[in-house]
C-alpha cells in the first residue's frame, strides 16, 4: 500500500474507478490500487466515440493475468474520447493510471454529481481496510 498512488484531483468509486472533472468532461480510468491488484493488464475492452452511458453503468473492462473486471462509469454522457493506446499498450495502465492510463472521456449530460464517490484519504482507507 506505501507505494500506491491517492491522488486529491480525482474521486474514487469502490469498485475501484476514478474520476477527473474538469469541465464539462469527464475522464475515467481504473486506480493504482485497482491496477496493481490485477498485476499485468493485457487487454483492455473500450467503448466507441459516440456511446452514450447512465451513470453506473459497465463501459468496457479490464483483462489481466489473473481477472477480468467490468469498468464503469460513474457519470452519465457521451463517450467523446477514448484512450487508442491502451489497444496496442494495455500495460500503460500499470504504469500510470491517472495519466497516460486513462480509459475514456466522456461530456457529461448533465451536473456532475460526485456525491457518491470519495475522496482520496477516504479511498486509501478504503483499501487498507479490504
Amino acid at each position: 500500500m506505501a507505494d500506491l498512488k491517492f491522488p486529491d484531483d480525482v474521486r474514487y468509486a469502490k469498485s475501484d474507478e476514478w474520476v477527473r472533472v474538469e469541465g464539462d468532461i469527464a475522464t475515467i480510468g481504473i486506480s493504482d490500487y485497482a491496477q496493481d491488484a490485477l498485476n499485468d493488464i493485457v487487454y483492455v475492452e473500450l467503448p466507441e466515440v459516440g456511446d452514450t452511458f447512465d451513470k453506473d453503468d459497465s463501459f468496457g473492462s479490464v483483462e489481466s493475468v489473473k481477472a477480468a473486471s467490468d469498468v464503469y462509469a460513474h457519470v452519465g454522457g457521451e463517450v467523446v474520447e477514448i484512450n487508442e493506446a491502451l489497444e496496442d499498450e494495455p500495460e500503460i495502465i500499470n504504469a500510470d493510471p491517472y495519466g497516460k492510463g486513462w480509459m475514456v472521456k466522456i461530456k457529461l449530460s448533465g451536473e456532475a454529481d460526485l456525491s457518491d464517490l470519495m475522496d482520496a484519504e477516504a479511498y486509501k482507507a478504503y483499501c487498507e481496510d479490504r
